[in-house]
């Protein structure tokens, strides 16, 4: 097994991964800020290093910065966690070349699988249904209103290079088309360096569904699918598995095919496939070429550590699992907890936190980094922790996320503490009735 591994990452992730590497038997360097140095990720590694100032550009993006802290600490191999170099191909790329091993697929796939449009066709080309569209990148305005009336208005306008809602635009009608087009690409351009999009039918209505993987050269094996549609503005805030609006054929469907893909472009790690479900029917969306934040949820219900199993994949090769290994058990749920005023349009709340209690108690974990006394800085994402409840079956889960939000206690700052025992208690939430829009539509918030 690798001997030591640097994280390049910080918060719950950095210390999610600490915890795998400790089990493993492996030593473990934290990289961090000026402003993180007395994060807990920093405290729980064998090592640290600072690698730069606040601004992520200046450090947990500073490529020269973190490979000089990998020579300086011999770390063998390189843990991205999600976010900041995750998933950027380039990064890995230098990590091949220079023999530091990046916990990962391979720096091709990683470009492959990053790229809106290159992965749709690789989708399409194994098996997938993918989402009607255009057939590439679109920059002249002409030809991508002509597409889009093709297509049939409302239209979805996506950057070809990013995601989490950046440089995605619903147009309804064609009069605002011209508007919604450059706004698009100038938003693309600003946030990933890359100002092409694509265009996409525009569901009403859909489910977000994704399917987690393990593969190494050996096979490749599904972790079965997860729920995450509950959302506001493209982001996430509360993920489940199993996913309470599908049955068995159509998972063992979507399995079958997810797994030809994953296996056929010769994956290597942990992955996630990403898709709309509407109708019926599903449409693949995107593959995330690293950890998901809501991994949690299908360790939970399959016993199966994610991390140590991407590790391990990376160190052999080979995934040491079979599918016949995979049997989840009961239903999981998390809430994201972030720093935010959800009375004020989610408004980032930065402070000290003042008393923090964290819940326990039987099948409830929270996977976080903050304590009494951390300040949550303006620089970073505003999510502070993860509460995670598993239960026999959903109405267990839910009811045992509901004692657990009410258990916990953070003081100092505001959270969305409070939005998801709403959204929990939601009759929409209870009975399964929601989708991807439900949130913007309704303005429950």
């Amino acid at each position: 097994m690798f001997k030591k591994i640097l994280i390049a990452n910080r918060g719950e992730i950095a210390v999610r991964i600490i915890r795998a590497c400790k089990e493993w038997g492996i030593s473990t360097v934290a990289i961090h800020s000026d402003v993180d140095k007395e994060s807990m990720h920093v405290r729980l590694a064998d090592e640290s290093i600072c690698v730069g100032s606040h601004q992520p550009s200046n450090s947990y993006l500073n490529i020269p910065a973190i490979m000089s802290a990998i020579e300086l600490t011999n770390s063998e191999a390189v843990h991205p966690g999600y976010g900041f170099l995750s998933e950027n191909y380039n990064f890995a790329k230098i990590l091949e070349k220079n023999n530091i091993k990046f916990i990962g697929p391979s720096s091709n796939l990683i470009k492959m699988m990053g790229d809106k449009i290159q992965a749709k066709i690789v989708a399409k080309e194994h098996g997938l249904p993918v989402i009607e569209g255009s057939d590439g990148g679109v920059s002249n305005l002409k030809s991508a209103k002509e597409i889009s009336k093709k297509i049939g208005f409302p239209v979805l306008i996506k950057a070809a290079g990013g995601g989490g809602g950046k440089g995605m635009k619903i147009v309804h009608e064609e009069k605002k088309f011209e508007e919604l087009f450059l706004t698009a690409k100038s938003e693309a351009k600003k946030y990933f360096g890359n100002d092409e999009v694509y265009i996409e039918k525009f569901f009403q209505n859909p489910r977000h569904i994704e399917v987690q993987v393990l593969s190494g050269k050996n096979k490749t094996v599904h972790l079965y699918e997860r729920d995450c549609s509950v959302q506001r503005r493209h982001q996430k805030l509360i993920e489940e598995t199993p996913s309470p609006v599908l049955n068995d054929d159509l998972r063992n469907d979507l399995f079958k095919k997810t797994v030809n893909m994953v296996s056929n472009i010769g994956y290597e790690g942990a992955g996630t496939v990403e898709f709309i479900y509407e109708d019926g029917k599903f449409y693949f969306l995107e593959m995330n070429t690293r950890v998901q934040v809501e991994h949690p949820v299908t360790e939970m219900v399959t016993g199966i550590d994610i991390i140590k199993e991407q590790i391990w994949i990376a160190y052999s090769g080979n995934t040491a699992l079979d599918q016949s290994d995979i049997n989840p058990r009961g239903h999981a749920i998390e809430c994201r907890i972030n720093a935010e005023d959800a009375s004020k349009n989610f408004q980032p709340s930065p402070g000290t936190i003042g008393m923090c209690h964290q819940p326990s108690g039987f099948r409830t974990r929270v996977d976080g980094s903050i304590y009494q006394g951390y300040k949550v800085t303006p620089y970073y994402d505003s999510m502070v922790c993860k509460l995670i409840c598993h239960g026999r079956n959903r109405e267990e889960a839910i009811q045992r996320m509901l004692r657990s939000l009410d258990e916990f206690v953070i003081e100092g700052i505001t959270t969305t503490i409070d939005l998801h025992k709403k959204l929990l208690k939601h009759k929409n939430f209870v009975n399964s009735d929601f989708n991807v829009t439900w949130l913007d539509k309704e303005k429950i918030i």
